[in-house]
């Protein structure tokens, strides 16, 4: 209901009185519907359009018909280069100077959006808009994602109506964590029915704009479009992968040199641009061996089927636009939130959980499972020697604040704003995420509210390069600063003060992570001679270089970036006070929704007992899960398989270990019970027992000790998510049993590996 005084007269009867209804909100006339796509971990140079020979031919139509921002930056990370996109706030003031799972007790650091950062969809909202999310949201904690969790950050309390996507930083592409409003689902389809996730979403985007328009033909939407392209896993389709068989045997090396030759061909890149070096801790490729090429080729077709098979869903969605006749009445935006991703490490990466537990694929496995990659059983992340390609022209990569990190392709398509003369021109002003919510704004034609509801709004950070759609004109946006981890740069006026801060020993780059900040070597560019930071002018222009740092801490205070910490436990050291109290006894009961592995009893390294309480119809042998946690990528299950109980341990994918009982279960009530016992080395016993009788007993060389999947469904009761955890049997092995409840015992102390529960969350983002 509107907060409006009422306009009419109330008499003692109908006769003395006049009705008035409050007007119905609405945007100004010749408002545009707006469309903004997010692609995930795209790098500067991954796009057709921006010099890539990656098919992405929908996105270059909308670049041929648009604007291309050749000069356009993101925070380096994804949770917060979304907040500023959705509030044109910087990502300190929205509290989201990380991610939100990696939260700190200060102000920049929260992992909440407070409510006085607007979204763009709650603005839109009070002018009469329908606002739609789709696809990755990651603006919510992930302890904060079950179904027992508030939802004052999730979107439909942030201003969306409807949404249907994921949380978190990545998720499995053939078999989904999905959320659909506030509630999980299960994807619609199977793998074997062809399921993904890219037409997943492009399915659910046509259906919402489809139910609008069935009802409405007039109102004007506004969606956002999140697509779990291209972070990892590299999940597509095999003739997708198979369309690029070949394609990159040439190496990153040169991939990269013609990329770079493109680019300049394009005028993307300024004339006098130059290519940065490869940096010492990146491979030459013709030092690998030549299965080892084969094996970093197969990771970049991977990738490259994943950009083009989604790029084919967003053409999708652009030909529906065309269907309902406003594609023309929609204002597009496409960009990328940060830089190439680099977490596939130096060879690449076939399950990121053998990561954070110590047990990365060697050269032999990956040449032996190197036909696994891309589908349903593979994490695959690329190495990192495609991740500087990716980032062509530029140096470093996502996380980090030199140019590899965050700039990012920007595309802008506006018919009625950009004059057909301009199609296809290029700007190279200086623009950043924060300017996108402004410019949306002006676009529809309505100014930033001083109130939302009831709250007093922040100004807003961000400024509009509306005025560069339609002339080539001057910079609009002249001083950003850049915070990520430790590492720190200052753009102001055309030049560029930057510093690398490492978080820790990832790369042989001779930097102390422990060093004062005070210690840390500023590097000054000259952006527009040098466009992509290859001549450090530091020594050259100490005054200059001076003056830019004491614009970055003051452009610190006032955006709460204080205190500096780059150190990679500090959060999970210190974590922020959960809602739910510590306990050692969980009960679950029959198709519930999954419960995220980070609120699900902590079973690594630690005693533990597993008792349901079952009853086995008189019909045939019982099948289905007991209670399962993980996929195929690593986890455990307890169910029955011909009526037999059994149990798998799958060791992130490598090892997997199962017990089996011999005979089946008869019909009736009974107590089903699995019992783990460790060892400080983290081996320990099985058993299987069936009322109090065992049945089963085996040993584990090493059970799981820092985190069984990161794209697994959950912990589920009666069914699995999927791909499976035992090779047993195929999800979701629904329970044909009647299941009453399960019961989790945790004994001892709880084991926690903050190291790599800290690799977990950064390889996410």
């Amino acid at each position: 209901m509107r907060n409006e005084e009422f306009q009419g007269t109330i008499g003692d009867t109908w006769r003395e009185s006049t009705p008035w209804w409050p007007p119905e909100p609405h945007p100004p006339v010749g408002a545009p519907n707006v469309l903004l796509i997010v692609l995930d971990d795209v790098g500067y140079g991954q796009l057709g359009c921006f010099g890539s020979d990656i098919a992405t031919p929908n996105i270059d139509r909308l670049a041929n018909e648009g604007l291309r921002f050749s000069n356009f930056h993101t925070t380096a990370l994804c949770s917060p280069s979304r907040s500023c996109l959705l509030t044109g706030r910087n990502h300190h003031r929205n509290g989201m100077a990380r991610v939100a799972d990696l939260a700190l007790g200060y102000p920049g650091y929260y992992g909440r959006i407070p409510k006085r950062n607007g979204f763009l969809s709650e603005i839109l909202n009070e002018h009469g808009y329908a606002s739609y999310a789709v696809g990755k949201w990651h603006l919510t904690p992930e302890d904060e994602t079950h179904m027992a969790a508030p939802r004052d950050t999730w979107p439909l309390a942030r201003g969306f109506q409807r949404w249907y996507g994921f949380h978190g930083g990545e998720t499995h592409q053939f078999v989904p964590a999905l959320y659909h409003d506030n509630h999980s689902v299960r994807p619609p389809r199977d793998v074997a029915a062809g399921y993904h996730l890219s037409a997943d979403l492009a399915d659910r985007a046509i259906e919402y704009l489809g139910d609008l328009r069935a009802v409405d033909d007039l109102q004007r939407f506004f969606m956002y479009f999140g697509t779990g392209a291209c972070h990892s896993p590299h999940h597509a389709p095999q003739e997708w992968i198979d369309k690029y068989r070949g394609q990159f045997d040439c190496g990153w090396d040169v991939w990269r040199d013609k990329t770079f030759a493109r680019q300049l061909a394009m005028g993307i890149l300024p004339a006098h641009a130059k290519l940065t070096s490869r940096p010492p801790w990146v491979p030459e490729w013709s030092s690998l061996h030549p299965k080892d090429q084969a094996v970093a080729a197969r990771f970049m077709e991977c990738f490259a089927a994943f950009l083009s098979y989604t790029d084919d869903q967003i053409g999708r969605l652009i030909a529906f636009l065309e269907t309902l006749g406003e594609l023309d009445d929609t204002a597009i935006i496409l960009v990328s939130d940060n830089g190439a991703s680099s977490e596939g490490g130096m060879r690449g990466s076939i399950n990121d959980a053998r990561l954070w537990n110590g047990m990365p694929a060697g050269r032999k496995e990956l040449r032996e499972r190197i036909d696994e990659l891309g589908g349903p059983n593979a994490h695959n992340n690329y190495p990192w020697g495609w991740t500087m390609a990716g980032n062509t022209p530029f140096q470093r990569w996502k996380r980090e604040v030199h140019e590899g990190g965050i700039a990012d392709p920007c595309i802008v398509r506006a018919p009625g704003h950009i004059p057909a003369s301009m199609a296809g021109s290029i700007r190279q002003q200086f623009t950043h995420a924060v300017d996108v919510l402004p410019t949306v704004l002006d676009l529809v034609g309505i100014p930033a509210p001083e109130m939302l509801g009831e709250v007093h709004q922040s100004t807003i950070d961000g400024v509009s390069f509306a005025p560069l759609l339609d002339a080539d004109g001057a910079e609009v946006h002249t001083t950003q600063y850049f915070e990520m981890l430790g590492c720190r740069a200052i753009y102001h006026e055309g030049w560029k003060a930057v510093t690398f801060k490492p978080p820790g020993a990832m790369y042989d780059d001779g930097l102390d992570p422990n060093a004062p900040f005070a210690d840390d070597s500023w590097e000054l560019y000259n952006k527009r001679e040098d466009f992509t930071e290859c001549n450090d002018l530091a020594a050259q222009e100490p005054a200059r270089l001076a003056a830019m740092i004491d614009l970055w801490w003051s452009e610190a205070r006032r955006n709460d970036v204080l205190p500096l910490d780059n150190r990679p436990l500090a959060a999970l050291l210190n974590p922020r006070p959960r809602r739910a109290a510590q306990r050692n006894t969980f009960r679950f009961f029959p198709f519930q929704s999954p419960v995220p592995e980070t609120v699900a009893p902590n079973v690594r390294g630690r005693d533990h007992t597993i008792t349901a309480t079952v009853t086995i119809s008189e019909q045939s042998a019982a099948e289905g899960v007991v209670i399962a946690l993980g996929s195929v990528l690593g986890g455990f299950s307890m169910f029955l398989v011909g009526g037999r109980l059994c149990y798998t341990h799958n060791l992130v994918g490598k090892d997997i270990t199962t017990i089996r009982a011999v005979d089946g279960i008869v019909p009736g009530p009974h107590q089903l019970r699995f019992t783990y016992r460790g060892t400080p080395e983290f081996s320990g016993t099985l058993e299987l027992a069936v009322d109090e009788t065992t049945v089963a007993q085996g040993d584990i060389a090493l059970f799981t000790p820092a985190q069984f999947s990161i794209t697994g469904g959950g912990l589920t009761c009666g069914y699995e998510v999927g791909p499976a955890v035992s090779p047993d049997y195929v999800a979701p092995h629904r329970a044909t049993f009647t299941i009453h409840e399960v019961v989790i015992e945790l004994f001892g102390e709880e084991h926690v590996d903050p190291i790599a529960q800290y690799l977990a969350i950064m390889s996410e983002q």
